[in-house]
């Protein structure tokens, strides 16, 4: 599966931004756990949010409880990642992953598939 990231951007503290994630190739776009990390200038990537593949089931990193949401329309292959409240910290390039499986993890090692990344930027 290949991941096509988008959505990035620069934006003022307490902003909103929408990042995409659309999925292509030969599979099945339900069947994949989908993930949202992020990688902050010499930092370790870190977990954001993930969804499974009915979109029933989420889950958050604590910082990002309670101002991210994640979505997915499998219709189009694709899952989202609605940022509000931004805040300087926030500002990193954002990855969203894949993993062929019902069951969330936080682990990025365990996601095999990630997109190119798209890069928030938030000025205080």
């Amino acid at each position: 599966v290949q991941l096509q990231a988008s959505g990035g951007g620069l934006v003022q503290s307490g902003g909103s931004l929408r990042l995409s994630c659309v999925a292509s190739g030969r599979t099945t776009f339900s069947s994949y756990v989908m993930g949202w990390f992020r990688q902050a200038p010499g930092k370790e990537r870190e977990f954001v949010a993930a969804i499974i593949g009915s979109g029933g089931s989420t889950n958050y990193a604590d910082s990002a409880k309670g101002r991210f949401t994640i979505s997915r329309d499998n219709a189009k292959n694709t899952v989202y990642l609605q940022m509000n409240t931004l805040k300087p910290e926030d500002t990193a390039v954002y990855y969203c992953a894949a993993r062929w499986s019902t069951v969330i993890t936080p682990s990025r090692t365990l996601y095999p598939y990630w997109g190119q990344g798209t890069l928030v930027t938030v000025s205080s």
